[in-house]
C-alpha cells in the first residue's frame, strides 16, 4: 500500500459518522454585544482592524436572518492564513458558539485538515452567510448575494494563496457558476479581485456535513485535499 492510500484509509476511518475529534477551536469572539478579536504576536494589527470593520458592517446590516439567530458567525483561524476554507452558513452549534464549523461537520473538517498536515489555527475558516438560516435551510440566492460583498472583503484582507470551497453554495458564490459541484470539483479554478494583485487558486469540494450523510464521497474529497496539499508543498 502506498503512502497516499494509507493516509486516505486513515482519514476515512477517523472521519466516520459516529467518531469525532473532541477538539475545541479557539474562541476569538466573546458573547458580548461588542465582538473582540484577540490577536497573537504574529498577527498583522492592520488586518485585525479591517476584519473588525467587516464584522461591524455585518452586524449592522439588516436581514431577516438576524431575527432567529443567536450569534453572528464570521470566522475562526489565522488572519495570515495561506488557505481559506469557505462553507455555507452556520448550523445550530455554530449559532450557539458564534464560531464556524464547531459541530459534527466541524470535527470532520478538523480531521480533514490534519490529514494534509494543516492545523485549524493556521487556516482561515468562514461561511458565505454569517447568520444561521431558520431550521438550517439552504441560503437563498438573494441571501448569498447580500452577504457576498462581506465575504469578498474578507478574502481581500486575508489575501490567501488558496481557497478551498466546501459545498455547492460556496462554489456558486465564489466561482459564479450554475454547474453542479460534481462537474467542477477535482480541478483548479482561479479567483481574482480588483483589490488584489494576485490570482488565488481555488478548488471546490464537498461540504463535511454532506460527507457525513454520504460517506461514499469521502474518497473524492480526499483527492481534492491531496491536490491542495500538493500545491502547498510546491509553494514551500
Amino acid at each position: 500500500m502506498n503512502q497516499s492510500n494509507k493516509k486516505y484509509l486513515e482519514f476515512f476511518k477517523d472521519s466516520g459518522i459516529n467518531y469525532f475529534l473532541q477538539e475545541n477551536p479557539r474562541n476569538w469572539f466573546d458573547k458580548t454585544d461588542k465582538i473582540k478579536i484577540k490577536s497573537n504576536k504574529n498577527e498583522d494589527n492592520n488586518k485585525a482592524i479591517k476584519i473588525q470593520n467587516v464584522i461591524n458592517k455585518i452586524k449592522s446590516y439588516e436581514t431577516p436572518l438576524k431575527r432567529n439567530a443567536k450569534n453572528l458567525v464570521v470566522f475562526d483561524g489565522s488572519l495570515n492564513a495561506k488557505v481559506m476554507f469557505i462553507g455555507e452558513a452556520p448550523g445550530r452549534d455554530e449559532d450557539e458558539q458564534g464560531l464556524p464549523f464547531v459541530g459534527k461537520a466541524g470535527q470532520l473538517l478538523n480531521k480533514m485538515l490534519k490529514a494534509i498536515n494543516l492545523d485549524r489555527k493556521e487556516v482561515y475558516i468562514t461561511n458565505v452567510v454569517n447568520w444561521r438560516p431558520p431550521d438550517n435551510r439552504t441560503p437563498s440566492d438573494e441571501e448569498i448575494l447580500q452577504f457576498l460583498p462581506f465575504l469578498q472583503e474578507q478574502i481581500d484582507i486575508v489575501c490567501p494563496d488558496f481557497i478551498f470551497l466546501l459545498g455547492g453554495i460556496a462554489a456558486k458564490a465564489i466561482l459564479s457558476t450554475p454547474l453542479a459541484l460534481g462537474k467542477i470539483r477535482g480541478k483548479w479554478h482561479t479567483y481574482q479581485s480588483i483589490h488584489l494583485n494576485k490570482t488565488i487558486y481555488t478548488i471546490a469540494s464537498y461540504h463535511p456535513a454532506f460527507l457525513l450523510r454520504s460517506p461514499a464521497f469521502k474518497k473524492a474529497s480526499w483527492e481534492d485535499l491531496q491536490m491542495l496539499q500538493k500545491k502547498l508543498n510546491e509553494k514551500n
